[in-house]
């Protein structure tokens, strides 16, 4: 009696399947502001929103554009190049605001362009730069781009940057 082909597949079988090692991932949003690429982690980002007119604040630092409204809400609007130092924000009929939550802070970024969700494997994540502007501490890591065109993925540590934001206002 000939094997079946279910049999002779069996047969010819490894004795043991061999494992796929998965590569931890993380989930980031990314978005460009000016020439930079950044993202946050997902699990930071609320929502994305078109760009609404703002209310500017007197006496606040240049960076804290203003608030703006939106579904009940009243949230500060940050120049992120502007509180890393990196120049000015555009704003355009293209930008938009990403809503940004840690814990019981919530504040609302302008960004050029939303790029999305995207997932990065932890072992492509290098380190922040040593030595380099206070815009450094704010990073979590750098993520190589495939090629020079594309720059480097700033990986900012959301938390952390809006305690900055706080105590930068709050001083004041």
């Amino acid at each position: 009696m000939s094997p079946t082909p279910l049999q002779s597949a069996l047969a010819s079988a490894p004795d043991r399947a061999t494992q796929t090692l998965s590569r931890p991932e993380q989930e980031f949003f990314c978005f460009r502001i000016g020439s930079l690429k950044m993202a946050f982690a997902a699990s930071h980002v609320r929502e994305v929103v078109r760009f609404t007119p703002l209310t500017p604040l007197p006496r606040t630092p240049a960076f804290l554009l203003g608030v703006s409204g939106h579904r009940g809400e009243v949230l500060p609007v940050v120049d992120l190049l502007r509180f890393l130092g990196k120049g000015e924000a555009k704003i355009g009929p293209r930008s938009r605001l990403l809503i940004g939550i840690s814990g019981t802070y919530v504040c609302a970024f302008a960004a050029d362009q939303v790029a999305g969700l995207t997932r990065i494997a932890v072992a492509d994540i290098l380190p922040p730069p040593l030595g380099g502007d206070a815009s450094q501490e704010h990073l979590d890591g750098v993520v190589a781009a495939a090629n020079e065109k594309d720059g480097a993925l700033h990986l900012l540590n959301l938390p952390k940057l809006l305690q900055s934001i706080r105590a930068r206002v709050v001083v004041r």
